[in-house]
C-alpha cells in the first residue's frame, strides 16, 4: 500500500466513525455471537468474521460437516526451523480463511514451552524466544499477505493450562522481558501484525485484559503496534478495567463487558467516550485491512524482505545459495522457493501439508543407518501400535478442526510399497480405557426436531461429535425451538467382540445399539475446573453390545437439549463414543513380538491421546499411556531393526530409547502424517526436522516441573532460565535424552568456514554424504567470562541450505537483534555487557562445529 493508499483509507476509517453513534460504537467492540462482530451496513462495514486456528481453519461451524485443511502441530512446524515454510503454511491457512469467508484467523500461539508439562504445549513453538518470533513472524506475514489478520496469541505468559482463568504468573521484570514478551516484540516489529489476543491470565497481580503497563505502554507505545487487542474468550470482566487497559474487543458475544454496558458507562461518567473512538478507530482499520470496509481497500501486502537472522543473499531465503550461483555441485535454484507457487497462484494444500510433514520429522537416533530402508530389498515389514492404524493427528481443544481425510501410517505405507504383502499389521497395546468419538466404521447423521418430534434438519456427520455454539446450527433450526438432536446411523465393526459405547457432555440421553437400549439418563455437569473442559464433558462408557466384524448395525444417541442450562451463550455440544472391544494386554503384546519376529524390519507408532495433550489441562507425567513403552522393548527384544515412531505433540519419555535401532519423532503430523513418513521411512524425502524444544530423559530431571499454582500463584522463580537455558546451569546434573536443535538426516556434513561480525555470520559447509541433502545451520552465542548471571549460550540464528553429494553451499545470516544485552531492572532497559563472546555454529545446541570470538568494548 502507498502512501497514499494508506492515508486515504485512514480518512475513510475515520469518516465511518464520525458517522456512528455511540451505541453502535459500543456494539462495534463486542461480539455479536460466537465469532463475529457486528455489521454497519449505514457506513459500508461487513461483519468481521474470526475462527481458530494454528493447524486449520475451522470457520464459523465448529462441526466436522465442514471439514478443514490439516496442517502439522506448531511445534512440528518450528521444527522445520524455516521462517519462508512458515509464511507459506501462513498463506495456505489465509488460502482456507478466505475459502470459508473468516477475516481473522485467531493463531499464530507462541506462548513458550516453560515447562514439558504444558498441556497445550503442541499448539506453541518452542522454548526459545527467538525460535518462537522467527516462526511466528514468517507465519503472520505468509496469512496477511493473503489479505486475512493473523491474531497473534496469549498475551503474555499463558504458559500453562492449569487454573488459567485465575492464576497470577507473577514473573521477573527480566524473565518477561527477555523470555516471555520476546517473541511477541519480534513479530510486532518484523511482521506487522493486525491483531493481538489478551491471555485470561494475571501478570504480576494484574488481569491481562486489564494490563495497561503491557497492553498499552509496552504493547503499543514502546513497540508501535497499530493493530486490535481481542480478548481470549470469556476473559474480560471488567468494562472500565479492560477499556482503561488497553482492551479493544471483547469475545464472544453478545452478552460481554462492552456493548450496552459500555455505553451504560460512558453515559454514567465512568469511562471518557474517546477511549471509545480509539478502540472503534482500530476495529475499522482492521476491517480495512482485510477488505470488509467499503471504499477503504484491503491492505497491499508488503514484500516478503528478510527476516531477523534470514539469509541476506537478496534473493534466497533461508540461506540457501543465491538463486543461478550453484557451489560446488549444488544445482542451481529456480524461481519458486522450495517448490512455492508463484504468488496469486492457489497452494496446494495436500501437498504442502504433507512437505511440511516430512520437513519436521526429527530422527533422533539411526543406528547402523538402518533408515532409511530399501523398498527394493524388504520382504516384510512388521507395521505395530494402535496409532498406526488411527493416527493421531492433532491436539485437543479449540485448535481442533476437521479434516476431509486422514491418512494413517497403515494407509501411507500401504500405499508406497510396491507389495501390499510386504506389510504386516498388529495393534499391539491399548492407547487407552476410555471411549472416544466415534470414528471409523460409522456412517452418522443429527436429526434436529422440535418439541412436537417434526425434523428441523437431518444433516451428515462425519464422526460422532456435536458442537453447536451460538449461531453455528444446522440450516432451518434455532436455539429456541430445537427439542432433540439425534445421533443416528449405522456401525459396521472391524473386529469382533463387545463394544462399549458412552456419551460425553453434561445432559438427557438415550443411547440404543443394535435395537438394545444401552443406556436412558441425566449426565449431570461435572467438576471438571477448566471451563473449555466443563463445557464439553467428560467421557462416561455407558454400556457394550456384542458385535461380529463386518456386520453393520444400528445406532442411536438422542439427546434432550436443556434449555435451562445455565451457559454464557447457547450450545449444543455432546458425543457419542465408543470403545472396541477389549484385548488381553499381554496376548496383544505377543501378537506384536510374532509378527516383528517374521519380519526385515519392526515399525512401531507410539502416541499420547487427547485426554493427555489437550487445551483444559496440563500433564501429571509425560509417559506413554497404556503399556506402549511394554510393547517397544518387546518388539525391540525380538527384532534388532526396530524403528520406533513418536506420533505426540511435545516431549514424552522414552526409556527405551537405547534399545531400539532408530527413533522418529513425527508431532502431530496433520492429515498427510501417514503419506509424509511412508516417504521418510522409505527414503523419498530426507526427515528434515530439528528439535525446537529439549527432550528430557525424565520428567524428573526437567529444570522446570511447576504449573500448579499456590494460593492462586504460579511463581517463574526459575527466571530467564528454561528449557536448555536451564539444563546449561547444572552440566553436572543429568543430560537431557536429545538436546535442543538436534536432528539427523540421511547425509553427513562438514563445515568449513565460519566469518563473523556484530551483526552477521558466513557459514560455509559441504555435504559429505552419498545423497542430497538439507542442512538445519544454527549459531549460537556463549559469553567466555560473563559479568552478569545469565544462560551459558543462546540461540540467535539459523539458516537452511541444501547440497548435491559432494556440493557446498554457503549461507549468510543476519544475528539477532540485542546479541549482548540483558534487561537490566534497575534502569528498566536494555543494556549491552561488555566482554568477549564465542559465535559457535554447529548442527544443535551441544555439536559445535566452528567457533569465533567477538570482542565487546
Amino acid at each position: 500500500m502507498t502512501a497514499d493508499e494508506a492515508a486515504e483509507a485512514e480518512a475513510r476509517v475515520e469518516a465511518a466513525l464520525a458517522a456512528l453513534d455511540l451505541d453502535t460504537k459500543a456494539r462495534l467492540l463486542a461480539g455479536q455471537d460466537m465469532w463475529t462482530l457486528p455489521a454497519v451496513p449505514s457506513i459500508g462495514l461487513a461483519s468481521l468474521v474470526m475462527s481458530d486456528g494454528p493447524v486449520g481453519v475451522r470457520g464459523v461451524r465448529w462441526t466436522a460437516d465442514d471439514p478443514s485443511l490439516t496442517l502439522p502441530s506448531p511445534t512440528a512446524l518450528a521444527a522445520c526451523w524455516d521462517r519462508d515454510l512458515a509464511r507459506r503454511a501462513g498463506r495456505l491457512l489465509a488460502q482456507e480463511a478466505r475459502r470459508k469467508g473468516v477475516h481473522v484467523l485467531l493463531a499464530p500461539t507462541v506462548n513458550l514451552h516453560r515447562s514439558p508439562l504444558g498441556g497445550r504445549h503442541f499448539e506453541a513453538y518452542s522454548e526459545d524466544p527467538y525460535l518462537t518470533g522467527e516462526i511466528g513472524a514468517g507465519c503472520v506475514r505468509g496469512v496477511q499477505e493473503g489479505g486475512v489478520a493473523a491474531t497473534v496469541k496469549h498475551f503474555v505468559a499463558n504458559d500453562a493450562e492449569t487454573d488459567r482463568f485465575t492464576v497470577d504468573n507473577t514473573v521477573p521484570p527480566r524473565a518477561l522481558r527477555e523470555l516471555y514478551l520476546a517473541p511477541f516484540e519480534a513479530i510486532v516489529k518484523c511482521a506487522r501484525p493486525w491483531a493481538v489476543m489478551a491471555a485470561y491470565n494475571q501478570v504480576n497481580g494484574v488481569t491481562m485484559t486489564e494490563h495497561r503497563k503491557l497492553q498499552t505502554e509496552v504493547l503499543r507505545d514502546e513497540w508501535g503496534y497499530d493493530g486490535v487487542v481481542v480478548s481470549d474468550w470469556f476473559a474480560a470482566r471488567s468494562t472500565t478495567g479492560a477499556l482503561t487497559g488497553g482492551l479493544d474487543v471483547a469475545m464472544p458475544g453478545p452478552h460481554t463487558v462492552y456493548g450496552d454496558a459500555l455505553a451504560a458507562a460512558v453515559r454514567a461518567g465512568e469511562l471518557d467516550e474517546a477511549l471509545v473512538d480509539r478502540s472503534v478507530r482500530r476495529v475499522l482499520r482492521l476491517a480495512a485491512r482485510v477488505g470488509a470496509l467499503k471504499g477503504a481497500g484491503p491492505a497491499v501486502p508488503r514484500p516478503p524482505e528478510a527476516l531477523d537472522g534470514e539469509a541476506l543473499d537478496g534473493e534466497a531465503l533461508d540461506g540457501e545459495a543465491p538463486k543461478g550461483d550453484a557451489l560446488d555441485g549444488e544445482a542451481p535454484k529456480g524461481d519458486a522457493l522450495d517448490g512455492e507457487a508463484p504468488k496469486g497462484d492457489a497452494l496446494d494444500g495436500e501437498a504442502l501439508a504433507r512437505e511440511i510433514a516430512h520437513r519436521s520429522f526429527v530422527l533422533v537416533r539411526n543406528e547402523h543407518d538402518i533408515l532409511p530402508l530399501d523398498p527394493a530389498r524388504l520382504r516384510r515389514i512388521a507395521l505395530v501400535g494402535p496409532a498406526a492404524r488411527d493416527a493421531r493427528v492433532l491436539g485437543g481443544g479449540s485448535a481442533q478442526v476437521f479434516p476431509a481425510r486422514t491418512v494413517s501410517p497403515l494407509d501411507g505405507l500401504t500405499a508406497a510399497l510396491p507389495d501390499a504383502a510386504t506389510l504386516a499389521y498388529a495393534p499391539g497395546a491399548d492407547l487407552c480405557d476410555e471411549p472416544e468419538p466415534a470414528g471409523p466404521g460409522f456412517a452418522l447423521r443429527a436429526v434436529c426436531r422440535d418439541p412436537y418430534g417434526a425434523v428441523l434438519a437431518d444433516v451428515p456427520l462425519p464422526s460422532g461429535q456435536v458442537q453447536w455454539v451460538g449461531t453455528d446450527l444446522p440450516d432451518g433450526v434455532a436455539h429456541e425451538t430445537l427439542h432433540t438432536v439425534e445421533v443416528t446411523g449405522t456401525f459396521t465393526p472391524r473386529e469382533s467382540g463387545d463394544h462399549a459405547f458412552g456419551t460425553r457432555g453434561p445432559g438427557a440421553f438415550r443411547l440404543t445399539v443394535a435395537g438394545r437400549v444401552l443406556y436412558d439418563g441425566t449426565q449431570e455437569a461435572g467438576g471438571e475446573g477448566d471451563p473449555f473442559e466443563a463445557f464439553t464433558g467428560s467421557p462416561v462408557e455407558r454400556g457394550t453390545a456384542r458385535l461380529t466384524e463386518g456386520v453393520p448395525v444400528e445406532v442411536s444417541l438422542r439427546h434432550t437439549v436443556d434449555h435451562e442450562r445455565p451457559a454464557p451463550l447457547p450450545a449444543v455440544v455432546f458425543s457419542l463414543l465408543h470403545r472396541p472391544p477389549r484385548r488381553d494386554p499381554d496376548e496383544l503384546i505377543t501378537e506384536a513380538v510374532e509378527a516383528a519376529r517374521a519380519a526385515d524390519t519392526a515399525v512401531v507408532v507410539v502416541a499420547t491421546t487427547e485426554r493427555v495433550e489437550s487445551e483444559g489441562f496440563d500433564r501429571a507425567d509425560l509417559r506413554l499411556p497404556g503399556r506402549q513403552d511394554d510393547l517397544v522393548r518387546a518388539v525391540a527384544a525380538a527384532n534388532p531393526r526396530t524403528v520406533v515412531v513418536v506420533n505426540a505433540g511435545a516431549p514424552v519419555e522414552m526409556p527405551w530409547r537405547d534399545e531400539v535401532a532408530a527413533v522418529l519423532l513425527t508431532w502431530f503430523p496433520g492429515q498427510e502424517g501417514g503419506a509424509a513418513l511412508a516417504d521418510v521411512l522409505l527414503g523419498a524425502e530426507e526427515p528434515g526436522g530439528r528439535l525446537p524444544t529439549t527432550w528430557p530423559a525424565a520428567l524428573a530431571d526437567a529444570p522446570v516441573t511447576t504449573v500448579t499454582p499456590t494460593d492462586g500463584e504460579l511463581r517463574y522463580d526459575e527466571g530467564p532460565f528454561i528449557g536448555y537455558r536451564a539444563w546449561d546451569r547444572a552440566p553436572d546434573g543429568p543430560a537431557p535424552a536429545y538436546p535442543f536443535g538436534h536432528g539427523l538426516g540421511y547425509t553427513t556434513w562438514e563445515y568449513e568456514s565460519l566469518i563473523v561480525t556484530p551483526t552477521t555470520a558466513r557459514v560455509r559447509v559441504r555435504n559429505t554424504g552419498a545423497r542430497p541433502g538439507r542442512e538445519v545451520i544454527q549459531l549460537y552465542v556463549a559469553p567466555r567470562a560473563d559479568l552478569v548471571e545469565r544462560p551459558a549460550r543462546w540461540l540467535v540464528g539459523f539458516a537452511s541450505v541444501t547440497a548435491a553429494p559432494g556440493g557446498r553451499a554457503e549461507a549468510e545470516v543476519r544475528l539477532a537483534p540485542r546479541l549482548f544485552d540483558i534487561w537490566d531492572e534497575e534502569t528498566g532497559a536494555w543494556t549491552a555487557v561488555p566482554g568477549q563472546y564465542e559465535i559457535r555454529v554447529g548442527r544443535s545446541l551441544t555439536d559445535t562445529r566452528l567457533a569465533v570470538t567477538l570482542e565487546l568494548d
